[in-house]
């Protein structure tokens, strides 16, 4: 990243700050503004992404280079040179200013911003200080500048105040700002000679963009690198709005350190699922040191990593770990047709390449069906009886050496099962491996459907590698087993996906529900509600609990154990008891009135020994014979209020089985996070048991879904846990609720 010190263009008595920031580096910061939107959800955010028209960022007709030189040595003259060839390649007029150089490469230098000759599109900022330049190009009408410089809200507090001034200057300006704490990749030549969809590239750290740009060497086309910084106005969700209109971009690839704003990258992310365009994604925070690490380049906010991920999993955006992953999967993302079948067949010239790449294969989640009696009969005409060719198919070697090749390639893409082929060649031997990559080629440029090869050798010299293979733009090659793997995974991922998809943000409510009103008036801002209180909020939305009432007397509990029936649960309740059964303020299976009595003196006495305020304390219907699950409503610093469903009872801690997404969503979703449980079997009845009402629970996970809409602005955290779901028709209840309020 580029660097600078802090300096800037706009008085004389400034000039010499410029001239000296002019010796030093260039550099990078974060944050934007919201997008503008043309209708508002029921808690009043967005339901659209507004895309930016950055066409004259990426293709300027005229750009004003501020702090420009041409003094040899110093890295803005470097800078200079650059932005010229560039623009040359776009066909931009430069402009360079510098108040007092009368000119920069034989160029006329403007003394300032106001003595620019024309309007410009685009202003290159070379200094330390951009935030003085603002106002003065708002004034010329300026429609994007850029900023190098470093020292923002990557460094700590004072920068992450800089940075906030910065934001807020460019927010009422008109102008569109990228960075600060960002580089010169927007501005790389792009290789024009190479046809056919395009990757776009969207990287927070330049650095990590390198290997997908290097794609081009390989034939793969690249159409725009978006290096976004600190993005304190102009951010990733900008970029990925504006690139799934383009109609050249076949990808987005993206690195991502930090999310600026979670909803804004959900709307970008719906935007480009609708029209289908894949986001690839290398997000950085899986860890914890990955996250500190992540804070401390750009200063943003990680978020909680199983959010992210559920949320990147929601809206179809493929999360990749790797750069060398990036590349492979955005790559053939970008350039493949949808799949005709989602059957995966591997073949190869050694039954044991077949077998362990198979084997990897199956447990990557790929479907690799056994191909039919007829189809291994087929190829049984030119592969020996004794090999295998159900599925990975053997050749034994050599048939490929001569026209047999071809026609098992052809019987293998005939077959309607199979969407994928899969050849591993784990070294050159020629001439059977030339001939079988020849073969491969032809028969892809024939078919539609999707043919894979890894060429294994270290070397990757070899001529059917760098000419026959990369010379394809309908082979998909690569380097490594596992990336192609992961690669077709995602491949056929997306595909589904799409085919599926619906906007969530189509169906959110605009108007809050009926329940609204009511369960409004039950919060307590700052407070957390009482059992009671919050038994009653999830009564409000339509949540069933149990037969319930609160006494403050023992014969009072006695008459309530009367009316409710026995046998009953007698349950402390009060504003600050959230553990409950750990401090011992639980009793069940009561069955007589005589047990209702002494239960109500023990819970009384228990709480005034461990100082808890009571209420009362509640006399609850008894529900037995279901499946403890827990869902609830936290809310997360990215993208505010999330639903959380998974297996509950006084160990979901420990189990830790659960599945997040992001309201909106609607039913699909609802049943995918169920279906995301390692323990969802329990659901579906073990060792006896009947099946699990799991319409009721889908049924209760929207409700809650739709209270996190219209209460997550006052609700902090909802807990009902257990909820008992019942057997298949019967339903499901809240047995115990924690509700905390903001």
């Amino acid at each position: 990243m580029l660097g600078s010190t802090h300096g800037t263009l706009t008085t004389d008595s400034r000039r010499a700050r410029i001239i000296a920031c002019d010796e030093q580096r260039p550099g990078a910061a974060v944050h934007g503004r919201a997008a503008d939107v043309d209708d508002l959800d029921v808690s009043g955010r967005p339901l659209h992404a507004d895309v930016p028209d950055l066409d004259r960022f990426f293709r300027p007709r005229s750009v004003a280079v501020i702090g420009a030189s041409d003094t040899e040595g110093r890295p803005n003259t470097g800078i200079t040179r650059q932005l010229l060839s560039w623009a040359d390649q776009v066909g931009a007029r430069v402009h360079p200013v510098h108040p007092t150089r009368p000119a920069v490469f034989g160029i006329p230098c403007a003394a300032s911003v106001a003595d620019l000759p024309e309007r410009v599109d685009l202003a290159v900022l070379l200094v330390a200080d951009p935030l003085p330049l603002i106002a003065e190009l708002a004034d010329a009408k300026a429609r994007f500048a850029v900023a190098f410089a470093s020292g923002f809200a990557e460094t700590g507090a004072a920068g992450a105040a800089a940075q906030a001034e910065l934001a807020a200057a460019v927010r009422d300006s008109g102008l569109r700002l990228l960075g600060p704490n960002t580089n010169l990749n927007a501005f790389e030549r792009f290789r024009d000679d190479l046809q056919g969809p395009a990757i776009a590239l969207i990287t927070q750290s330049g650095h990590q963009g390198r290997p997908v740009f290097a794609l081009q060497e390989l034939g793969i086309r690249l159409s725009h690198w978006a290096p976004t910084g600190n993005e304190a106005d102009l951010e990733s969700a900008d970029f990925i709005s504006y690139f799934a209109e383009r109609p050249e971009v076949g990808a987005i690839a993206c690195y991502v350190e930090g999310l600026k704003d979670g909803r804004s990258f959900l709307l970008a992310a719906d935007r480009a699922a609708r029209r289908r365009v894949p986001v690839v994604a290398v997000k950085v925070g899986r860890t914890q040191a990955g996250a500190r690490t992540a804070a401390s380049h750009t200063g943003k906010l990680t978020g909680a990593d199983d959010v992210v991920d559920a949320a990147m999993r929601q809206y179809g955006v493929i999360r990749v770990d790797g750069l060398d992953e990036l590349q492979d999967t955005a790559a053939l993302l970008a350039r493949s047709r949808p799949p005709r079948a989602d059957g995966v067949v591997v073949y190869s010239i050694s039954g044991g390449t077949g077998a362990h790449v198979a084997d990897l294969a199956a447990g990557a989640g790929l479907h690799l069906p056994e191909l039919s009696a007829g189809r291994q009969a087929e190829l049984h005409q030119w592969i020996p009886e004794y090999l295998s060719v159900a599925n990975p198919v053997d050749n034994g070697g050599h048939p490929v050496g001569d026209e047999r090749g071809r026609k098992i390639i052809d019987a293998i893409l005939a077959d309607p099962e199979v969407g994928v082929l899969i050849c591993p060649i784990t070294g050159p031997f020629p001439p059977l491996s030339d001939r079988l990559v020849r073969d491969l080629v032809d028969a892809a440029e024939t078919t539609d459907k999707l043919v894979c090869v890894v060429w294994g050798s270290p070397v990757g010299t070899e001529p059917a590698y760098r000419e026959v293979l990369l010379g394809s733009s309908r082979v998909a090659t690569f380097r490594t087993v596992g990336n192609c793997l992961t690669a077709v995974r995602a491949y056929l991922d997306h595909h589904r996906f799409v085919r599926a998809y619906r906007s969530p943000f189509e169906e959110a409510p605009r108007s809050p529900s009926p329940s609204f009103r009511k369960a409004r008036a039950l919060l307590r801002p700052g407070q957390q509600l009482s059992e009671h209180a919050a038994q009653q909020l999830l009564r409000a939305y339509g949540i069933r609990v149990p037969r319930e009432q609160l006494v403050t007397s023992a014969a009072g509990a006695v008459r309530a154990a009367g009316q409710v029936g026995y046998p009953v649960v007698m349950k402390a309740s009060g504003t600050r008891i959230a553990h409950k059964t750990e401090l011992g303020l639980v009793r069940i299976g009561l069955t007589s009135a005589s047990q209702v009595r002494d239960a109500y003196r023990e819970l009384t006495d228990t709480a005034r020994y461990e100082d808890v305020s009571l209420d009362g304390v509640l006399v609850c219907q008894m529900v037995e014979r279901g499946v403890e699950m827990v869902v609830g409503v936290t809310h997360d610093d990215l993208f505010g209020p999330t639903v959380t469903v998974g297996l509950g009872g006084v160990l979901v801690e420990v189990l830790r089985d659960t599945a997040v997404r992001v309201p909106p969503f609607g039913e699909e979703q609802a049943r995918d996070m169920l279906g995301e449980l390692r323990g969802r079997a329990l659901l579906d009845g073990v060792r006896g048991r009947p099946p699990a009402d799991l319409d009721a629970l889908v049924e209760v996970v929207l409700r809650v879904q739709r209270m996190a809409l219209e209460l997550g602005g006052e609700l902090a955290e909802l807990d009902i846990n257990p909820l008992m779901v019942l057997p298949q028709g019967q339903g499901a209840v809240a047995l115990d609720a924690l509700a905390v309020c903001r």
